[in-house]
């Protein structure tokens, strides 16, 4: 299995342009695949720099309806219209963002649900209905949504299998609180519902990509194991606790807290983008190698 970043908050050591976005290039024994795109046409630009065919991508999963994770799917929709993509129902929700004061729109572009390749994921393992300007839209797809929907898992095959369904029994990221979806009602606070999570498994070993994260990666975990029993060997996920301003006492216990959690569990976890750089560092501290952070261009080796 290969795990490539193509898009990252950071620069690398491969001289990959970055953005405030996430995707990563998978490729296993029978896919090549992408997890998330970025936020705009840089992984196109990054995947040529990395010598990285995306015409021979054959799958892409999206992990949540935000542009940071969804923006890039236009521009690699115009060189590849043939990969399948996955995407949770509740995805196209309308998503802002109060983190610079006046509400921000920061849901996916609409032409995105027009693409005849998407594939609606939802029914059996949806946390809840979509947001409510979602579910004519929702309706509209319900044809696209195939069979393999069983005990919470979307199985694609034999080696992609995704889930969602997370629940908050631990804490969450404080970072989520600026965070909306516009209802019939207003504006409310996100419930995440149009998160989910890819799980890659190949010669015995099994990789988690969660995307943010926004459950806390604690209440993914505990999916995981009531899914698939036991825990993945990989485990690639922002954590979603970056914040703008200074991170309170209640912030910092919470980081290490998660820390410790993390440190008992016997998987390598790979970060970064809406981790943050403090949260990393103090993390790092508890966790050793058993945490690293991947920059544009960084390769995870399996």
């Amino acid at each position: 299995m290969r795990i490539i970043n193509l898009v990252e908050n950071t620069e690398g050591a491969s001289g990959c342009g970055s953005e405030h976005g996430l995707s990563f290039y998978i490729e296993t024994e029978h896919h090549k695949l992408l997890a998330d795109t970025g936020a705009s046409d840089l992984l196109l630009k990054n995947a040529e720099k990395l010598g990285i065919d995306l015409t021979e991508v054959d799958t892409v999963i999206l992990s949540h309806g935000h542009y940071d994770h969804g923006g890039g799917i236009l521009p690699f929709a115009e060189v590849n219209p043939a990969a399948k993509i996955y995407i949770p129902a509740a995805a196209f929700g309308a998503y802002y963002s109060l983190r610079d004061g006046a509400p921000r729109y920061i849901g996916l572009a609409e032409e995105i649900r027009r693409l005849p390749q998407v594939v609606i994921v939802g029914g059996g393992i949806a946390a809840a209905e979509p947001a409510a300007e979602a579910e004519e839209q929702v309706a509209e797809a319900e044809t696209k949504v195939p069979d393999g929907t069983a005990a919470g898992i979307f199985r694609i095959d034999d080696e992609l299998s995704l889930f969602s369904g997370i629940g908050n029994a631990r804490p969450i990221p404080s970072a989520n609180r600026n965070l909306r979806v516009k209802t019939k009602q207003g504006l409310r606070q996100d419930d995440f519902r149009h998160e989910q999570c890819l799980v890659v498994s190949e010669g015995g070993r099994k990789v988690l990509l969660s995307g943010c994260a926004h459950h806390g990666i604690l209440n993914v975990l505990d999916r995981y194991r009531e899914l698939f029993g036991g825990e993945p060997d990989v485990a690639i996920s922002g954590f979603h606790m970056m914040k703008k301003s200074g991170y309170s006492e209640e912030d910092l216990d919470m980081i290490a807290d998660t820390a410790k959690e993390l440190s008992k569990v016997n998987t390598v976890f790979c970060t970064g983008h809406c981790t943050g750089t403090e949260p990393f560092e103090a993390m790092k501290k508890i966790m050793g190698g058993q945490l690293r952070y991947v920059h544009s261009g960084d390769e995870i080796r399996i």
